[in-house]
């Protein structure tokens, strides 16, 4: 940045470190190399949440704009690759789908690439829907390779992002950010002050009694919100209705089992879902519940049954409350990560919405006067974004078909948003993929949940009447041909990441 004159913002505190925090740090000292002072207090005696170790593909984006070294960040975070979600018996008990990150290939004409299965003969087809994406044909047989260049190459249509290590990444953001010129306080906050005119937060003040003014407050506390919540009383929208599921158990083990998998599992449980996270170094897990139906101790004895190889330690419980601030931007301080709100991790989107804050903050970048037009439209897009994502979640629940325990009965039978039974309808009518404003997951993301779910289309898209239904059986046969012989010849998942220099 250069000198925005004397209305210029001259200082950013920071509350709070861990991923969020550090990434907040080193996006905002690569924005602004000179002339903004950036603080941020943290205590080595508050632990970090630490539950996104998965990521999506914008990922990717942040690291690059902060020229960081692929190679260079999976050996530091104990990273791998990650090339989709699959999802185990949450259609049906037993059933499997995956969620790819990438397209089921690529269309020939202006029909849909699942319309096209749907004409071959869908469900009956002999030809598994997943079998069309090149990023579940690599996944399923624990290969990686970079998506080549040619659009022509079906090993062109996938993407994909990482696992790693959130307490490793967030130490080797510090180590840039602090590079950077970033300032690190040691300190526990025990107060703040308001300023008497606005009611903006002018200062914090530590345990120790050192107070930390500045002008720009960035809230990285976790569930607690110390500015956004208790110095500002911003308020909370709960989404349990809708999202059930309010605590977690989460223990690593030693990998085990088919081992360092290029993708992430999320398997559903009596009471909720367990997830499997593979490192270089370990294997993350833990069991995401409803505590209505299954008491702590009963959900940590189902993680620790259920795992790869030995614990790692003993399971570390956590609690929330799924839903977000009513405001995410309040005054000067921007609240980012679990200050912001909660969204179960089951699409792996926590590191992602700190991400998209950051983003947002660099694009509606406050000057002192603090302009109400940027504020609020900061938080519409805030809002609608994290609304987008709900709705896919809760999109999960309720196309189970399962009715084996209170959980599935309820999750099934739950009124939901009116913008996501839309898109159910679209769907359910003639295999329509309707895309709002600022949805995060695409077409390809939502077919596979819903066929993967068995919300098949009762109807196709009209175009098919136009065409020979014989040419959509050759395509898709075609298609999962070429994927299954690509995938053949890519190398195993760790094979790739020690030719990159990632695995030692």
């Amino acid at each position: 940045m250069t000198d925005g004159g004397d209305d210029a913002i001259r200082s950013v505190l920071i509350v709070g470190g861990g991923t969020a925090g550090w990434m907040t740090a080193a996006a905002l000292a690569h924005a602004a190399p000179r002339g903004l002072a950036i603080t941020l207090v943290e205590s080595d005696a508050i632990g970090t949440v630490g539950v996104g170790e998965a990521t999506i593909p914008p990922i990717r984006l942040f690291n690059q704009t902060l020229g960081i070294d692929e190679a260079e960040f999976l050996r530091e975070a104990k990273g791998s690759f990650k090339l989709g979600i699959e999802f185990v018996g949450w259609g049906r008990e037993g059933h499997r789908y995956f969620h790819p990150f990438g397209t089921h290939g690529k269309s020939f004409d202006l029909v849909a690439v699942h319309q096209h299965w749907l004409a071959a003969g869908g469900l009956d087809s002999g030809i598994a829907f997943d079998a069309l994406s090149m990023a579940w044909g690599a996944a399923r047989l624990g290969r990686f390779a970079a998506p080549m260049a040619d659009p022509r190459s079906v090993a062109s249509t996938f993407d994909y992002a990482y696992h790693f290590d959130a307490g490793l990444y967030a130490r080797f953001l510090r180590r840039y950010a602090e590079a950077r010129g970033v300032m690190r306080v040691e300190g526990r906050i025990a107060g703040h002050a308001l300023e008497a005119d606005r009611g903006h937060v002018a200062s914090v003040t530590l345990e120790d009694g050192r107070v930390l003014a500045a002008d720009l407050f960035v809230d990285c506390s976790g569930f607690r919100g110390l500015l956004i919540e208790e110095a500002l009383a911003t308020g909370y929208e709960d989404w349990t209705h809708w999202l059930p599921c309010d605590r977690a158990v989460a223990v690593p083990c030693v990998t085990g089992g088919d081992g360092l998998t290029p993708y992430t599992r999320s398997t559903a449980r009596d009471a909720g879902w367990q997830w499997r996270i593979p490192l270089q170094h370990r294997t993350g897990n833990g069991y995401v519940y409803c505590s209505r139906h299954i008491s702590d101790d009963e959900a940590a004895a189902t993680l620790m049954a259920n795992l790869d190889g030995e614990a790692l330690g003993d399971p570390r419980p956590l609690r929330f409350t799924t839903g977000r601030r009513k405001l995410f931007w309040n005054r000067n301080v921007v609240a980012i990560g679990l200050s912001s709100g909660f969204m179960e991790p089951l699409e792996s989107t926590s590191i992602h919405l700190i991400q998209a804050g950051i983003a947002k903050l660099l694009a509606y970048f406050p000057s002192r006067s603090f302009a109400a037009a940027g504020i609020a439209e900061y938080n519409r897009v805030a809002i609608t974004e994290y609304e987008r994502i709900r709705d896919f979640i809760i999109l999960h629940y309720k196309l189970t078909q399962r009715s084996d325990t209170p959980l599935w009965r309820d999750c099934a039978a739950m009124p939901i948003p009116d913008t996501l039974a839309m898109k159910i309808a679209h769907f359910r009518e003639a295999g329509r993929l309707v895309a709002r404003d600022m949805d995060l997951f695409g077409p390809a993301s939502w077919a596979a949940v819903h066929i993967g779910q068995f919300n098949i289309p009762e109807g196709r898209d009209p175009l098919l009447a136009y065409g020979d239904p014989t040419q959509s059986r050759a395509f898709v046969g075609k298609l999962a041909g070429a994927i299954g012989q690509m995938a053949e010849s890519m190398p195993a998942h760790a094979d790739w990441l020690k030719k990159i220099g990632a695995l030692a």
